[in-house]
């Protein structure tokens, strides 16, 4: 299991605090029950917070998923064309005839 990094530490931290001090001062409670409750309340939405910051490897792979781009900012691939949109290989042939769609699903019979 990948050790946590700071943001994580720091934003789960900082929602358990303010997530406390919310609760605790809205909901007017003071039986030890009630401050048991919204403590644990309070640090399951600090670790569900830090489980979705985004770790620093997982943000440079969706980006780079997302598309290489250049020093202007325009995504690279054939030609330069950033207004077109790009037609994957298996759906430009879709239009051919039925020896090519053999063993396909259908919805019709």
């Amino acid at each position: 299991m990948p050790r946590p990094t700071a943001a994580q530490l720091a934003y789960g931290s900082a929602t358990v605090v303010c997530s406390t001090l919310a609760m605790l001062l809205l909901s007017g409670t003071s039986t030890g029950i009630g401050v048991a409750v919204i403590g644990i309340a309070a640090l399951a939405l600090g670790l569900l917070v830090a489980l979705t910051v985004p770790l620093p490897g997982r943000a440079r792979a969706a980006r780079a998923a997302g598309g290489a781009r250049t020093a202007a900012g325009a995504p690279t691939g054939t030609g330069g064309e950033t207004g077109k949109a790009r037609v994957p290989a298996a759906r430009a042939h879709a239009g051919a005839g039925a020896e090519s769609r053999f063993g396909q699903h259908s919805l019709r019979r």
